[in-house]
């Protein structure tokens, strides 16, 4: 028998993803918030989220939700939605601990007629290979006789206000016709834009994967077309505005690409190409060039310093952001660590400054110990890295008031004039 319309729902994982989740449906149904990390169900529980994805109001509102690190209690719900992180190693190949461990967890306490929906992005087949055996295992119950699955990708975007969990349409699947219908009408109840029910839960999963993969690849051409123009001595935006004119033109724009999704989904597609036999060529050649780029940035600005007489060995360079995109505190996957780990390799001081981070997340994750404030006339070079709002404000004479006399600004994120910056990506 499957779920009531009433049952409880539990929410694994409340980062980016699973605390707007939770929070959604805990205006209207029962749900359990539950995380491993301690720290986090504390702060929660205080009305805080350190992520802004979900404000001290939204949290007030969601009169149905409480939060937990105890998984005994997860027994208590009859649907449970999982939305932990699946990074990749420091070989490029997907890591699947989180969401095994996620799936050992929910094991211990499945119940007859329980519903386990993952949101994690994967390959097609993890849900069904890799976690349901898990399931099965732990639980001692038959998949799809004694408990079902189903698969409804994320799409948060992190830091954007405009886009957000209701406003965005959602795919959903079921391992059964009934348990697909019933989860495309749980998340329907919540989502505003509507929702797409896929024909499996494979094809919500390469789904997924694919909308990703295919942005990467958008942006690598574009970052490739840009050190060809670089080279030519052409600016970049200036011919991305002009073809922009035409009507089928895609607005993408050059950069570093980092974050939970962009940059590491693609590995997750080419993982499972690779072990059926078939060796990708065009989404790695993508992969290989938006991994440089962070490389390329810093010999850019090398190159530019010792074309004014900087002395490069000992110089001081100021990076201005940490975070993988603006206006948002997430490090999650960041390629400007690229940018500072390349500088450092030519024996330059690299300060960086980010009034988004927490200083303790940033040395604990990178190594970097972030500045409080950068020191005025200070610096040969100045990276602007990220496009947050404050570093806008600051405008191009604030932002050069950092740099010693002779110094270069590279502007990577095309904030400031064209003009204003000695190098734009």
């Amino acid at each position: 028998m499957l779920p009531k319309d009433d049952a409880t729902l539990a929410v694994i994982g409340l980062g980016y993803v699973g605390l707007p989740l939770a929070v959604e449906f805990g205006k209207h149904r029962k749900v359990l918030g539950f995380d491993i990390n301690q720290a986090r169900i504390a702060e929660l529980k205080g009305g805080t989220d350190h992520t802004l994805e979900t404000s001290p109001e939204e949290l007030a509102e969601a009169k149905h939700l409480s939060f937990t690190a105890d998984p005994t209690e997860l027994a208590a719900a009859q649907i449970y939605i999982v939305t932990v992180p699946t990074p990749i190693d420091d070989s490029k190949r997907p890591d699947l601990t989180p969401l095994i461990k996620a799936s050992e967890t929910l094991g211990r306490v499945l119940k007859r007629g329980d519903i386990v929906i993952y949101e994690s992005t994967v390959y097609p087949g993890a849900t069904e290979d890799d976690c349901v055996p898990v399931l099965e295992r732990l639980s001692g119950l038959k998949f799809n006789e004694d408990f079902f699955a189903g698969y409804s990708p994320e799409r948060i975007n992190p830091g954007d206000k405009a886009h957000r969990l209701t406003t965005i349409r959602k795919v959903t699947s079921g391992s059964t016709p009934e348990v697909a219908d019933l989860v495309d009408a749980l998340y329907g109840s919540i989502i505003e834009a509507g929702t797409y029910k896929a024909d499996s839960i494979r094809v919500a999963e390469a789904a997924k994967v694919i909308e990703n993969t295919q942005r990467d690849l958008n942006i690598a051409l574009i970052n490739e077309l840009a050190i060809i123009f670089n080279r030519m001595g052409i600016d970049t935006e200036a011919v991305l505005k002009a073809a922009g004119t035409k009507w089928n033109f895609l607005p993408f724009r050059p950069g570093l690409v980092g974050g939970h999704c962009i940059g590491v989904d693609p590995y997750y597609l080419t993982h499972k190409a690779e072990a059926l036999g078939y060796h990708p060529q065009v989404i790695l050649a993508g992969r290989r060039i938006n991994d440089g780029m962070g490389a390329y940035v810093a010999n850019q600005m090398v190159k530019a310093m010792l074309k004014r007489r900087i002395q490069v060995n000992g110089a001081r360079v100021l990076v201005l952001g940490l975070t993988f995109k603006e206006n948002c505190p997430d490090l999650r996957n960041t390629r400007v660590v690229d940018v500072v780990a390349e500088l450092e390799e030519f024996n330059i001081a690299v300060d960086v400054y980010d009034p988004w981070v927490d200083a303790e997340e940033a040395k604990h994750e990178y190594g970097i110990d972030l500045i409080t404030k950068p020191e005025p006339q200070s610096y040969d070079g100045v990276i602007l890295a990220v496009a947050h709002r404050e570093f806008a404000a600051m405008g191009s004479d604030g932002i050069r008031a950092l740099g010693s006399d002779e110094h270069v600004l590279y502007d990577l994120k095309h904030v400031l004039p064209l003009g204003a910056a000695d190098l734009r990506l």
